[in-house]
């Protein structure tokens, strides 16, 4: 396949071996770990766990990524559409609330048989909101739970820390195109069915650029139509520089809640500032796979 799935659209060349462009995966799933996850939002993990599919590859590259093994160094397993489906099976009999896809993007072509058939629990798409809305378009009626980053509101962090200066308004239009599939947010027995769950982790430094993030959810959304998740959990990186070689302070992580708090953003979550440790990044042994 010649390749223009995400934002960049490199036009580069992906076969079932070989994987061109910004993400270097090739054309086929490439899976790291298939496992009940049981660290995702309450609404999502429940008392059994998300049914969590870990893809390698990415097409953004945080240089402070905790999952760089498989995002940027291509640890996995290719599998078939026919092992990815069996995969979904196995997850749903060990209990998983949900099907869980973490930053499958890259993928969907190969996704979406394996979704034609409708599974007893929603699925998830678990991102990094840098998506094409021509892409998202393709997953329309197989996606029932949206849950994507919003990582930045400013230009020049997503420019040094993901190269994607283009994130805030990309990433922007992809949630709008989202929440136009789903609706507001639907809840049964405590988990979330159906909905849109915006994720923002706040990294050291860069209050501004989370400001700008909660001041866009609040103008864009009425209460209650989406749920914001707030996180804490920002980790450390080795060869992290500036700022980036410290955790978020406890008054950098409070003044953000607060703004959260005070924009009137209630339907949601915040996070325990020990969410920030290494143990909380499971092991990518392809355990499921």
């Amino acid at each position: 396949m010649i390749c223009n799935i995400c934002p960049r659209r490199c036009g580069a060349e992906r076969t079932e071996t070989y994987g061109g462009g910004f993400c270097r995966m090739p054309a086929v799933p490439v899976i790291a770990r298939a496992g009940l996850h049981l660290w995702e939002e309450p609404v999502l993990s429940g008392t059994r766990g998300s049914g969590a599919v870990f893809f390698s590859g990415c097409s953004l590259g945080c240089v402070y990524c905790q999952n760089h093994t498989i995002s940027a160094e291509g640890v996995g397993k290719a599998v078939t559409t026919e092992r990815l489906r069996e995969i979904f099976r196995e997850l749903i009999a060990q209990g998983a609330h949900n099907i869980d896809l973490i930053t499958a993007s890259h993928f969907v072509p190969f996704l979406l048989p394996a979704l034609e058939e409708p599974l007893p629990v929603p699925v998830v798409f678990n991102c990094g909101g840098y998506e094409r809305v021509e892409t998202l378009r393709l997953l329309e009626g197989k996606v029932q739970i949206w849950l994507p980053d919003l990582k930045y509101g400013l230009e020049e962090p997503a420019r040094r820390y993901s190269h994607a200066p283009d994130y805030f308004p990309v990433a922007t239009e992809a949630i709008r195109e989202m929440f136009r599939q789903v609706g507001p947010c639907r809840m049964e027995d405590g988990l979330l069915r159906q909905g849109v769950v915006i994720r923002h982790l706040v990294l050291p430094g860069q209050l501004e650029s989370t400001r700008r993030v909660i001041d866009w959810v609040a103008r864009t959304f009425r209460p209650g139509e989406v749920l914001f998740s707030l996180m804490s959990q920002y980790t450390p990186q080795p060869g992290a520089e500036g700022p980036l070689r410290r955790h978020v302070t406890a008054a950098e992580y409070r003044a953000a809640a607060e703004y959260m708090e005070n924009c009137g953003i209630v339907d949601g979550f915040v996070q325990e500032r020990t969410s920030a440790r290494e143990e909380y990044t499971p092991a990518f042994n392809l355990t499921g796979v």
